[in-house]
C-alpha cells in the first residue's frame, strides 16, 4: 500500500517535467525609437521600410521583412493596411497586440501606451509627458486606408519636409483632433518638417510591422 502511494505521488512530478516550456513570441510590431531625422521626408515607402528593417536588425530581430504602416495617395497609391501582412503581431516584450487585420482595426485591439513599445522595448512619451511625442505618422484613415480627396495627408507620399501635412494617430489613445482616441487617424500635423511634427505633439515616429 505504501509503495502504491509513492508511485501516485510521483506522477504529477513526471507530468510537470514533461510539459514543454512556453515559447517566446518574436517581435513583429514596434514604434520607431527614432525617425530618419528629416521630418516626414522618409524617402518614400521604400525608405521608411528600410528604416524599420535597420532598427529591427539593430534590436536583434533577424529573418523578417518589415514594412512601415503608411498609406500613399494619388496614382499608384496604397493603403497602410495592405502593406503589413495578416498577423498576428506581438510587441518587443512578446505581448499580443493584434491577432489579424480585423482585430488591428477594431475597438478591441490591444494598442495602448503600455503595449505600443519601440523596438528597444521602451515606452514612447504620451500626453502629459515632456515632450509629448504621441503623434505617430500614418497618412491613414481608421480602417487603414488612404484618405480620399486632394488634400496632402501624406507629406507628398513621405518625400516632403516642408509644405503639406501628415495624418497621425495617438499611440496613447488620448488627446485632441477629430478622432482623439484613434491610434492611427487622430488628426493632421501642422506641417511636414521635424519642427512642425514636434509642434503638434510628435517626433516623426511611425509604426513598423513584420509581414512574415
Amino acid at each position: 500500500m505504501k509503495k502504491m502511494r509513492f508511485v501516485l505521488a510521483a506522477l504529477p512530478l513526471v507530468f510537470l517535467a514533461s510539459t514543454p516550456p512556453p515559447q517566446d513570441n518574436p517581435m513583429t510590431f514596434f514604434i520607431t525609437s527614432a525617425g530618419p531625422g528629416d521630418g516626414a521626408n522618409l524617402g518614400g515607402l521604400a525608405g521608411a521600410d528600410r528604416h524599420c528593417a535597420a532598427l529591427a536588425e539593430a534590436a536583434g530581430s533577424d529573418g523578417m521583412t518589415w514594412h512601415a504602416y503608411l498609406s500613399t495617395t494619388g496614382s499608384g497609391g496604397v493603403n497602410a493596411s495592405d502593406r503589413i501582412g495578416t498577423g498576428p503581431w506581438h510587441n518587443s516584450k512578446g505581448v499580443l497586440v493584434a491577432r489579424d487585420l480585423a482585430h488591428l482595426h477594431s475597438n478591441g485591439v490591444n494598442l495602448t501606451k503600455q503595449t505600443q513599445l519601440t523596438e528597444k522595448g521602451d515606452e514612447v512619451n504620451g500626453r502629459g509627458d515632456s515632450p509629448n511625442m504621441h503623434d505617430i505618422i500614418t497618412g491613414s484613415q481608421m480602417d487603414g486606408t488612404a484618405l480620399p480627396g486632394d488634400d496632402d495627408t501624406t507629406c507628398s507620399n513621405w518625400t516632403s519636409n516642408g509644405e503639406g501635412s501628415a495624418r497621425v494617430g495617438h499611440h496613447d489613445r488620448n488627446g485632441g483632433g477629430q478622432n482623439p482616441t484613434s491610434w492611427n487617424s487622430a488628426h493632421g500635423s501642422r506641417g511636414c518638417s521635424q519642427e512642425n511634427l514636434q509642434g503638434t505633439g510628435g517626433n516623426g515616429f511611425f509604426y513598423c510591422f513584420a509581414i512574415n
